[in-house]
């Protein structure tokens, strides 16, 4: 099976490798302790606090694997290398939303480090994969559930 490629930027990438050793270390030692004191309490047949330690336990685990393969297949967008001509990910792109008549602004970033209440849009949003390429002046038509929505590229920056 061939695995995604995860478009991250430099300080994405860190918080990922922060996260997963907090999970390896101190999450993993917090579940162990409380798996030590619910078997303390003796027959685990009827023993809640042991199941629901295990339970996350395993979740614990499958978190550590997923975040352990986002940063193999991780690619780290290079500042250096983000240009300004046309939108790609890694840039902040101001735009006239011409249904509201209002500026928006959106930061172009891999879908692991989207965050709507930030502004930071994934490029695989139907806004952001329509914005790929665009340039300055552009105005760009976007499919959205609610129908087709018009933004007019005001400016794009690093």
């Amino acid at each position: 099976m061939e695995e995604k490629e995860v478009i991250l930027t430099q300080e994405g990438f860190e918080n990922l490798e922060k996260e997963l050793e907090y999970l390896k270390t101190e999450k993993r030692a917090e579940i162990a302790e409380r798996i030590k004191v619910a078997l303390g309490f003796g027959d685990l047949s009827e023993n809640s606090e042991y199941d629901e330690a295990k339970s996350a336990q395993a979740a614990n685990e499958d978190k550590i694997a997923e975040l352990e393969n986002k940063i193999r297949y991780a690619k780290i967008i290079n500042g250096s290398e983000i240009d300004t001509k046309t939108v790609q990910v890694g840039n902040t792109v101001k735009l006239w939303d011409e249904e509201f008549e209002e500026e928006v602004v959106y930061t172009i970033v891999g879908s692991t480090e989207a965050d709507l209440l930030q502004n930071r849009i994934s490029n695989e949003s139907p806004i952001g994969s329509a914005l790929l390429g665009a340039k300055k002046n552009q105005i760009v038509e976007v499919q959205a559930p609610v129908g087709v929505t018009k933004y007019k590229i005001l400016s794009i920056t690093k």
